[in-house]
C-alpha cells in the first residue's frame, strides 16, 4: 500500500488513508480513483463479474498485439519518470509497425468496417 496507493491516489490522500486506517466504501473509492467502477448487487449475487465481464467484452475486439505492448507500456511506463516512459512507449509502438494486425486496422478503417484481428 505504500507504494501503489500513492501512485494511484496522489500522496496526501494515500497518507490519510495509511495513517488512520480508515477503510472506505465503493462510492469512496471510485470519488478518489481507486477504482473504476462501483455497481448495485443483483439478485444472483454477480453484478462485479457481470461488469467485469462486459468489460472484457468491449476490450475483445481490440488488437491483441497493441493490447499487448499497451499493457506493457503502461505497466513499465508507471515505474519510470516520464521521458523513459514515454521511450517505453515508442518501443512498444514499433512493435506493432510490422504486425498484419496494424494492416488490418489501416484496412478496415480505409473500408470503414469492423477490424478482424488475428493476432499476428
Amino acid at each position: 500500500g505504500t507504494q501503489r496507493l500513492p501512485r494511484a491516489i496522489g500522496v496526501s490522500l494515500a497518507k490519510e488513508l495509511i495513517f488512520s486506517a480508515r477503510i472506505v466504501d465503493g462510492e469512496e473509492a471510485k470519488s478518489i480513483g481507486l477504482i473504476s467502477h462501483v455497481v448495485e448487487q443483483n439478485e444472483a449475487g454477480d453484478a462485479a463479474y457481470r461488469r467485469a465481464l462486459a468489460l472484457a467484452r468491449e476490450f475483445l475486439p481490440q488488437g491483441p498485439v497493441a493490447m499487448r505492448v499497451a499493457k506493457l507500456a503502461i505497466d513499465q511506463g508507471m515505474e519510470v519518470d516520464l521521458v523513459t516512459g514515454l521511450a517505453i512507449e515508442e518501443a512498444c509502438y514499433a512493435q506493432t509497425i510490422p504486425t498484419k494486425d496494424r494492416i488490418e486496422g489501416l484496412l478496415a478503417f480505409k473500408e470503414k468496417r469492423s477490424p478482424r484481428y488475428k493476432g499476428e
